[in-house]
C-alpha cells in the first residue's frame, strides 16, 4: 500500500461539487471538506444564497458559476476537466463526509491501482447502509446487507465517488445526453469496461441525506419534473446499453406501470408520489420530443 495517501492525499485529490440552490448544505459540506486543498464548485444557476455561502464555508474553492442548469453530468465534466490532480472526488452537497473517509478512499485506490473508482459505503438518514451498488443486472432496488469488506461492484451512486482522472480522460467523462439520473450508472459501466473495476470500501463511510441538496422549491412541481427526467433517462439508458428493440419494449412497460401507479397514488391522496408518477407518464408520452424545464435539485434517490 502506498503510504503517500496518509501523508499528502490532499495534494492528490480535487473535490467536485455540483450545486443548485444548495445554500443550506454549504456549512456542513464546508466542515467535511475543510482539509481539502483543491475544491471546484460548479453552480447550476442557483437563485438562492449558494454562491455567498460557498465563499463563507469553502473559501479555498474555485467556483464555476453557470448561467443555466447544465445537468449533473455536464457540470461535473466542466469540473474534472478543470482539475489537474491524480484523483477527482465527486461529492453531492447533501453528503456528510470527513477527511478520514476521503483519505481511506485514497489508500484503497493506491492498494488497487487497476481500480477506476473507489466509493464509500453510503448511509441513509437513519444511519443504515445504502446498498444501491450492484452487479450488472436489470434491477436497481437495494437489497441485502452492505459490503463486509472491499468488493468489486457493477455500479456506485454518483453522490460520492473517488475516480482516477486518467480513467475519466479515457472515457471522456459523463455522457451529457443524460440530464439527470442514470448518468452515474452509464459512467460506471464505461469505466469498468475500458479502465478497471469499481470498488466499494465499507471502511470509508459517508451519509447521504438524499433529496436534501435543494430547498425552497414548489414540492409538487419538483416531483413532477423529477419523475419526467427519471423516466426519460431510464429509456435512454436502456436503449444505449440493451439495444433499440429492448429499449422500446421497456418504454411501454414502464409507461403502463407509471400510469397504473399514478392512478393508485391519486386514489390514496398521495400527492407527492402521484405528482412524480404523473411526471413519468409525461416523460413516456413526450420521450425526447419536448424539452422540459430543468429540475431544481440533483438528488440521486430512486425511490
Amino acid at each position: 500500500m502506498d503510504i503517500r495517501a496518509s501523508n499528502d492525499w490532499q495534494a492528490r485529490v480535487t473535490a467536485l461539487v455540483v450545486t443548485v440552490n444548495s445554500a443550506h448544505c454549504m456549512p456542513g459540506l464546508g466542515s467535511g471538506l475543510r482539509d481539502m486543498r483543491h475544491v471546484i464548485v460548479i453552480d447550476n444557476a442557483s437563485d438562492d444564497d449558494t454562491l455567498h455561502q460557498t465563499g463563507l464555508h469553502l473559501p479555498q474553492a474555485r467556483v464555476l458559476a453557470q448561467a443555466t442548469n447544465l445537468g449533473f453530468g455536464a457540470a461535473n465534466n466542466l469540473g474534472w476537466r478543470a482539475a489537474d490532480t491524480e484523483f477527482i472526488f465527486l461529492i453531492n452537497p447533501d453528503c456528510v463526509c470527513s477527511s478520514a473517509a476521503i483519505a481511506q478512499l485514497v489508500r484503497t485506490a493506491d492498494a488497487h491501482p487497476n481500480a477506476s473508482v473507489v466509493a464509500p459505503q453510503l448511509l441513509d438518514r437513519r444511519g443504515q447502509p445504502d446498498t444501491s451498488y450492484r452487479w450488472r443486472a436489470d434491477n436497481w432496488v437495494s437489497r441485502g446487507q452492505g459490503a463486509q469488506g472491499i468488493c468489486s461492484v457493477g455500479f456506485v451512486c454518483g453522490a460520492a465517488m473517488l475516480i482516477r482522472r486518467a480513467a475519466m480522460q479515457q472515457v471522456d467523462g459523463f455522457d451529457e445526453s443524460f440530464f439527470l439520473y442514470y448518468e452515474d450508472e452509464d459512467l460506471c459501466l464505461r469505466l469498468q469496461d475500458r479502465f478497471g473495476p469499481i470498488l466499494v470500501d465499507p471502511d470509508a463511510q459517508m451519509q447521504h441525506l438524499s433529496r436534501s441538496s435543494v430547498a425552497g422549491q414548489r414540492r409538487m412541481h419538483y416531483e413532477f419534473i423529477r419523475g419526467f427526467h427519471h423516466i426519460q433517462s431510464k429509456f435512454l439508458f436502456g436503449r444505449k446499453h440493451f439495444g433499440r428493440e429492448v429499449g422500446s419494449m421497456r418504454r411501454w412497460i414502464y409507461g403502463l406501470s407509471a400510469i397504473a401507479e399514478t392512478l393508485v397514488r391519486l386514489l390514496l391522496f398521495d400527492l407527492r408520489r402521484g405528482s412524480r408518477c404523473a411526471g413519468r407518464v409525461a416523460g413516456v408520452v413526450g420521450y425526447r420530443s419536448q424539452p422540459m424545464p430543468p429540475p431544481a435539485g440533483i438528488g440521486k434517490s430512486r425511490s
